[in-house]
């Protein structure tokens, strides 16, 4: 790659780096997956770099190659490998209310992938209907039913209560 090139893509992860990580955690709900999707988006786009650094939208596309790769995460053997019997202890990165983000994300675990990501990306990333749709590679009304399916289903896990309290407190 060239030198000019390069250091364009270093600027550009650099300035964006923060919220690749931010994604991928809300995405996943691991500080250290999330890490290991940042490194594999970023090593996707260096690899294309040349290609793709003029694209008009950016951002909008390395959001979309982040979400697709934690999509596909399943579909890899390495997803099912496991080097310890039990999760390490997590730190707790935010002391207000911490409980109810854990009890979110636990529930967020149970919904299956897609509407988890539309679920993410709509209610913590604040993304509009069109642009997860363009992210997921869907129309509007999939994202929609996937929102809908979604709410249905962390419903059922946390009850309609316990629901609306911890969507005033993401």
């Amino acid at each position: 790659m060239q030198e000019a090139a390069q250091q364009e893509y270093v600027e550009y992860v650099t300035a964006r780096m923060a919220a690749l990580r931010r994604l991928a955690f809300l995405l996943c709900g691991d500080e250290h997956r999330g890490d290991d999707l940042v490194q594999q988006t970023i090593t996707r786009l260096y690899e294309r770099w040349l290609r793709i650094r003029s694209v008009e939208h950016l951002d909008q596309y390395v959001r979309t190659m982040l979400v697709r790769a934690f999509l596909d995460e399943r579909r890899s053997v390495w997803s099912r490998v496991r080097l310890f019997g039990a999760l390490p202890d997590q730190r707790a990165t935010n002391e207000t209310s911490v409980e109810d983000r854990e009890v979110l994300r636990a529930a967020l675990a149970r919904v299956p992938r897609r509407q988890q990501a539309v679920l993410v990306l709509r209610f913590l990333c604040d993304l509009p209907v069109a642009e997860v749709a363009e992210i997921l590679g869907c129309t509007a009304g999939t994202v929609k039913s996937q929102t809908s399916h979604g709410l249905a289903a962390l419903r059922r896990e946390l009850g309609e209560q316990a629901l609306a309290g911890l969507q005033r407190g993401i």
